[in-house]
């Protein structure tokens, strides 16, 4: 009995030591049809010395740096009695109050009105908010639990939907610093639906579809079955569901043509944000992203590159995983939608051929590694910049690349060693995502080299296909599955100009790449064609007819203007690069049952009846 009483106290103290550490806000939206929340934050027990509190720079999920300070004002500081507190900006999301008292208060006004999974938006029907863009920070007390509580007893029919724990009315929990900006909230009269998921281990767990649309309540539930499908069939590769925190993981959806449109996956959540009328009438195209954010579960919330530990939300993380954070999340996003029924094998090879097109056409895939592509990724993942950029001829989506590598990975684990991505997957979950071990590249490969129990090919396909640049020989590969890599317009001439913007009988260049015939010519953007070969061209159809009449290896005069300009220089036309992948079947090949075994094996469902 004394020591059943010993641990009742140890555990009050903790609750009491707990409240007085906690950091609390409270959020209001009095002017929400102006977009305008308002927040207070309350922070006890402030140590000695300046107390330093600012807006993120950054989100999880997000990979370049957002200055969300920039939406916030009217600032003002406070002691536990309402007294003023003098502060100074010492950036422009930095507040400093160099005197605080041991309870500080921080009042401000915060500005939302961009729907999407990066920052908040607040009007009369929601409120959106991705913590990072809402809530302020004291900084060092990244240990302390946190909790909110929204007000909004005026809105009509709203609910709040979160990973964060409810503790009581409208008061949620989250045990420190990085759970809490981990965990998106939706304030809105959404409709719901759920389902319940049985691990191995006995463990069940609640899956939740939450939609802000203009649906009837049956669309939800429909969508729900076709969300229960896809989920299925995703933890087929992985063995199991993680173990979310308490339960429960949540789709916060929202759907309106005026939004913004996103995906961005959270720990034990995720936020879809797209643009379309309602769900009903598109319930098939909208799947793609929440295939590819439901995989990030495992993969990246808890199978984490360790580049990524901790999360920096003052500046952001340069990480040298995402190829495979993302890029393989990506693969399996097309290829899981076709094994589970939403796609047809045709789709899910038309998504792999425009993987191929991009790894191996493209110069950033053809000049820099997949691990280059993941560090490009602070300036490229939705990154503001106004200046323009090459990203043209120096990037590769770690995205496509990423899933080039996956693609690659899988055959050549299929064709020669009768295993799987599959189990790769579960071999890398097993030792580090499971666990939550964050993991290197030399983890990656050690990974690979067990489950072939080859060291030489693991050490080989690093060397050259993920620190290198060297390409997988992707036709080779394909055809093991009756899939032909050829050249989509043999013979056809090719001019390398991209997209071009005919406006007012002007014909504008954009910015050209590396390696193509315009390139090689000196043209580039902002270059306006006047003629080829003394032809006109106006119009998309005068270059059309142009190259039509026209072979590769042809020598023509190029006319152009550059700044008011004219400029004459010599282009030689090359073959279209573009590449197609198609059945054998459609070749007049023969499909041999070899081939049909390792299509079926690869691209059709994998849950075990």
């Amino acid at each position: 009995m004394k020591k059943i009483l010993l641990a009742c106290g140890l555990l009050a103290s903790s609750f009491v030591v707990n409240a007085q550490q906690e950091i609390s806000y409270e959020v209001s939206f009095p002017n929400a049809v102006h977009h305008e929340a308002q927040i207070s934050m309350t922070i006890p027990n402030v140590p000695t010395g300046a107390l330093k509190v600012r807006m993120s720079r950054s989100s999880p999920g997000r990979y370049a740096t957002h200055e969300f300070g920039k939406n916030v004002y009217n600032l003002k500081a406070s002691d536990q009695n309402g007294k003023a507190l003098n502060f100074k900006l010492t950036a422009g999301d930095v507040y400093e109050i160099t005197n605080p008292t041991k309870t500080v208060k921080v009042t401000y006004t915060v500005f939302g009105n961009w729907i999407d999974g990066t920052y908040a938006g607040f009007d009369e029907t929601h409120a959106h908010m991705n913590i990072p863009a809402t809530f302020a920070f004291p900084i060092g007390m990244d240990t302390r639990p946190r909790t909110v509580k929204f007000n909004y007893a005026d809105k009509q029919n709203w609910k709040v939907a979160t990973q964060l724990k409810l503790t009581g009315k409208d008061t949620y929990y989250a045990p420190n610093f990085q759970y809490f900006m981990d965990s998106p909230i939706e304030i809105a009269a959404y409709k719901t639906a759920s389902w319940e998921v049985k691990n191995p281990d006995g463990k069940i767990q609640t899956i939740h579809l939450v939609s802000h649309s203009n649906d009837e309540q049956s669309t939800i539930d429909n969508y729900a079955e076709m969300l229960k499908k896809m989920v299925t069939e995703q933890v087929a590769v992985w063995g199991e569901l993680p173990n979310f925190d308490y339960g429960n993981y949540y789709f916060l959806h929202d759907v309106l043509p005026e939004y913004a449109g996103d995906g961005m996956e959270h720990r034990n959540s995720t936020v879809i944000v797209q643009r379309t009328p309602k769900i009903a009438g598109y319930e098939s195209n909208l799947l793609g992203t929440f295939s590819h954010e439901f995989f990030h579960a495992w993969n990246v919330e808890r199978l984490r590159p360790k580049t990524l530990e901790p999360f920096n939300f003052e500046h952001s993380n340069v990480s040298d995983g995402l190829w495979l954070a993302e890029g393989f999340t990506q693969y399996y996003g097309n290829l899981l939608l076709a094994r589970a029924g939403f796609r047809t094998s045709e789709n899910a090879v038309q998504g792999f051929n425009g993987i191929v097109n991009s790894v191996l056409n493209s110069p950033g895939a053809i000049n820099f590694s997949p691990i280059q592509a993941s560090q490009y990724a602070v300036f490229a993942d939705a990154g503001v910049a106004i200046d323009q950029r090459n990203m043209g001829n120096i990037f590769t989506s770690y995205y496509t690349y990423g899933a080039g590598v996956a693609l690659a990975l899988d055959l050549r684990l299929r064709s020669e060693f009768k295993l799987t991505l599959d189990d790769y997957m579960r071999a890398l979950w097993k030792a580090h995502g499971k666990p939550e071990i964050a993991y290197t590249m030399s983890d990656l490969e050690k990974v690979l080299a067990q489950l072939t129990k080859s060291t030489a090919f693991a050490a080989d396909f690093f060397k050259n296909y993920v620190h290198g640049k060297a390409k997988n020989d992707y036709a080779k590969l394909l055809l093991n599955a009756g899939l032909v890599l050829r050249k989509a317009s043999p013979n056809k001439a090719y001019t390398g100009f991209g997209r071009v913007n005919f406006e007012g009988g002007k014909a504008t260049l954009g910015q050209t790449i590396q390696g193509t015939p315009a390139y090689n010519a000196g043209l580039d953007v902002d270059n306006v064609l006047i003629s080829l070969d003394g032809a006109e061209i106006k119009d998309q159809a005068s270059l059309t007819t142009f190259t039509d009449n026209h072979k590769p290896g042809d020598v023509v005069e190029v006319k152009y203007s550059y700044r008011g300009l004219e400029k004459k220089t010599k282009l030689t036309l090359a073959e279209v690069p573009t590449l197609e992948l198609v059945s054998i079947e459609k070749t007049g090949g023969t499909l041999t049952p070899a081939m049909q075994t390792f299509r079926d094996n690869w691209l059709n469902s994998q849950i075990k009846k």
